[in-house]
């Protein structure tokens, strides 16, 4: 309790000390900030985030995505004169005794402060103090209100271009690093693509990127085959921002970071992976927003809305064309067979 009460005095004094401020964002009703926001993150990389304000009964929930990872539920999130506060922590053992039972625990957070900046923007600053109660690290952020869904599309009225192979020959010439100073592990042969990141034991952890089309797409429908050995894991990104999880998860239980998901997003329905070692089939089809997944020949995800980006997007903003990245910084991969038909209408 003594720990939420410095909390709460710690947030509104930020608050309360920057409202009368000249220029200051005008002070927003709780309404405001209800649904979701695409968030651009004031890094020099890896900047997208993504947050949903909800109104459930008797109180405000939320969830956040900050650069990578999962989508997770916040802490707390309230709103105090005007300003929408939203908190994250965990628990940090200090001290055990002879057991290992924890005997002193310190609770960590960080949080956000977030202010109305225009009809629907916003625009706040993160705060991160150190695990150590000495560090400490702040990042300024705006953000955008995310239109509703919509109606879901029509797919049997979808007209499509003419199809694109993105592996022709034994080259990279669609392709492209994404990360400039990462080593690049991937290679073609026999028109198939392969990442594998080597790490020779007792040496300094090489970092390995991503690879992206030089193209970049808005709706499209994709296929493509996949290899996957075991225990590895990779990521076809549509548009750079929406990861489609390629995991060995054969046998696992359904689950938003298996094999066919988006990750952290949507569960597949049913399992329909192979065995590590196989190759699998990719069928996936991106239009407004909506998103299809048929992996070996069933569907796993029908026309399902996408909420927004997924952990390493390349950007927040989900209405402008981008490539299709593979990731390559987890595990060994093979792809074959990628073909992409853009949609007219």
């Amino acid at each position: 309790m003594r720990t939420l009460i410095i909390l709460l005095a710690v947030l509104l004094t930020a608050c309360s000390t920057s409202k009368d401020k000249p220029g200051a964002p005008e002070a927003a009703p709780p309404e405001f900030y209800m649904g979701s926001w695409a968030l651009d993150l004031d890094y020099e990389n890896n900047t997208a985030g993504w947050l949903k304000v909800t109104q459930e009964d008797g109180y405000l929930d939320g969830e956040l995505l900050w650069r990578w990872g999962s989508v997770t539920p916040v802490d707390f999130i309230f709103v105090a004169e005007g300003t929408l506060f939203v908190t994250r922590g965990r628990d940090v053992v200090r001290e055990r005794d002879l057991e290992g039972n924890p005997t002193r625990k310190h609770h960590a957070f960080n949080w956000l402060n977030i202010k109305r900046s225009g009809d629907d923007e916003i625009a706040g600053m993160a705060f991160f103090p150190g695990i150590d109660g000495v560090s400490f690290e702040k990042v300024s952020f705006t953000g955008k209100r995310i239109p509703p869904a919509g109606s879901p599309p029509d797919l049997s009225d979808i007209e499509y271009g003419d199809p694109i192979n993105l592996l022709r020959g034994d080259n990279l010439s669609e392709w492209e690093m994404l990360e400039k100073s990462a080593a690049n592990g991937w290679s073609v042969k026999d028109g198939v693509l392969v990442n594998d990141p080597v790490q020779k034991e007792g040496e300094e952890h090489i970092q390995y990127g991503n690879i992206r089309t030089k193209q970049a797409f808005e709706d499209f429908n994709l296929t493509l085959e996949v290899n996957v050995p075991e225990g590895s894991n990779s990521g076809i990104y549509l548009k750079g921002i929406y990861e489609i999880q390629v995991s060995d998860s054969y046998g696992k239980k359904l689950d938003s970071h298996n094999m066919g998901a988006l990750y952290s997003r949507i569960t597949p329905s049913v399992a329909a992976e192979k065995p590590a070692e196989e190759w699998q089939t990719f069928d996936i089809t991106l239009c407004k927003r909506h998103l299809t997944v048929i992996l070996n020949g069933t569907t796993i995800i029908n026309n399902m809305f996408v909420e927004g980006v997924t952990g390493g997007a390349m950007t927040a903003d989900e209405f402008i064309p981008g490539p299709i990245y593979l990731q390559g910084d987890h595990g060994k991969v093979s792809y074959r067979n990628i073909i992409i038909r853009k949609i007219k209408n």
